[in-house]
């Protein structure tokens, strides 16, 4: 007997399409474990600003933050059902597409998040360009 996957990922009819692999509208969590991982920004454990002035480092920095925040919860990126990013306004709107090539590196593109970007008009600390909070569905 085949098991029910615990995570369902749905672009209804009657929605904005989101393009392939941009992100899901709906991201149904049917059994598993809830993490919230809270706002990732652009520093190293020692909390030194990584790529400073470099949108496309912060973004890796941010992503590899995430990766570890979720992997301490005993999940992994694929887990990942929501994320939520938060862009400061020095990052040139021309300079945001290259989120995604990074982005598509740790999640999985197949299923992607439901997720939602917004532009702030500043984040905590001067310096960081982005920063991602994500909640993740862990199977067991």
């Amino acid at each position: 007997m085949m098991s029910k996957p615990s995570k369902e990922f749905i672009n209804p009819t009657g929605l904005i399409a989101p393009g392939p692999a941009l992100y899901s509208h709906v991201a149904k969590v049917v059994s598993g474990t809830i993490v919230y991982i809270s706002g990732q920004v652009p520093s190293d454990a020692s909390g030194k600003i990584i790529g400073e002035g470099d949108f496309e480092a912060q973004v890796e920095q941010v992503f590899a933050n995430l990766k570890i925040a979720v992997e301490a919860a005993g999940g992994a990126m694929a887990d990942i059902v929501k994320l939520n990013y938060f862009l400061s306004p020095e990052v040139d709107p021309a300079d945001v597409p290259k989120l995604r090539p990074i982005r598509d590196r740790y999640l999985n593109v197949a299923a992607p998040p439901a997720s939602t970007f917004v532009a702030v008009s500043r984040l905590m600390r001067p310096g960081w360009l982005i920063e991602i909070e994500a909640v993740a569905a862990i199977d067991g």
